[in-house]
């Protein structure tokens, strides 16, 4: 079978917004190159393996590729694609050269060419990430996730989610109930009970996260300890939570936060991640408005992660 690989050259903060465009319009995978990941210095965080060749990276900037079915549905697909794309300028996102190139290549190219990119990966000072086709052997006081995050959004290894995980492992507290919004692969909820939350309940308006989460659940023995469902936010979610973690944009954590509020315990934790620097500011305020406390602000790469307190 023929595939089409669609490359867009644009900007770091695009990334997730495009690749969910390309998720919703049926993409059969994606692989991000950015150019910073050849210029940073590796040494001091956590000891991530990296096989990284500078000839699959940009000289500046994101290269999103997207894999799709050479049909005759495709032609369709993307301009509808470019528009939407297009779009996300309304918004407020930098799309930096967005510009656009396509080539052809077979079926065995792309199946296994994502997972050079995927090694094991140590998140924080306890978590590592290991894909489900490597074999890892883990020190004594290491705790592993086995991963294969398939069409679904979240290998681990984004700063967004390396955030998340490092705030879950210093605030969770034994036997924590969780609810993980925006699940994608279901990392998060498994990363909560490895640290020892007794419940993740895990939702994600994509049918596919939600598939990938409970079998990223079941490949690390958690089927009872994650429930995961199809649903828009918390909405019609009845469940109070002590903590509560969303790795998604913040144009969507904004409006997110009183429903955050009222699904928290007192003194609960809100997790907020998947936030460009540029928006920082404004999750803050929002976020103190709503009558949370401020306990952290952490920062990777150009991105934001807030753990808030509901007192």
């Amino acid at each position: 079978m023929k595939w089409i690989e669609i490359c867009i050259h644009t900007t770091n903060e695009a990334v997730e917004p495009i690749t969910n465009i390309f998720r919703d319009m049926g993409s059969d995978g994606t692989m991000i190159a950015d150019a910073a990941d050849l210029q940073k210095e590796r040494k001091g965080r956590f000891g991530e393996i990296y096989e990284l060749n500078p000839v699959d990276f940009p000289q500046e900037g994101v290269h999103i590729k997207a894999y799709f079915p050479s049909d005759s549905k495709l032609h369709s697909k993307l301009e509808k694609m470019r528009q939407e794309v297009e779009n996300l300028a309304l918004y407020g996102f930098d799309l930096g050269k967005n510009k656009w190139t396509y080539r052809e290549i077979e079926d065995a190219d792309w199946a296994s060419a994502w997972k050079t990119y995927y090694k094991p990966v140590k998140i924080s000072e306890k978590i590592i990430i290991v894909p489900t086709w490597e074999d890892y052997h883990p020190k004594p006081d290491e705790m592993v996730i086995e991963l294969d995050p398939g069409m679904a959004f979240g290998t681990g290894t984004h700063p967004t989610t390396m955030l998340c995980i490092q705030a879950l492992e210093r605030h969770i507290q034994q036997n924590d109930v969780i609810l993980d919004v925006g699940c994608g692969s279901g990392v998060l909820s498994i990363a909560s009970i490895k640290l020892g939350a007794q419940m993740a309940y895990a939702f994600d308006l994509d049918d596919v996260a939600v598939s990938s989460t409970r079998q990223n659940a079941q490949l690390n023995h958690m089927e009872k300890s994650i429930k995961a469902r199809q649903n828009n936010l918390l909405d019609g979610v009845d469940i109070r939570a002590d903590v509560i973690v969303a790795n998604i944009l913040a144009e969507i954590i904004v409006p997110f936060v009183a429903d955050a509020w009222d699904n928290l315990k007192k003194n609960g934790l809100f997790i907020a991640s998947g936030i460009i620097i540029s928006k920082r500011a404004l999750v803050q305020e929002t976020l103190q408005e709503h009558g949370f406390t401020l306990i952290e602000v952490n920062e990777m790469d150009d991105w934001v992660a807030i753990v808030a307190q509901k007192k």
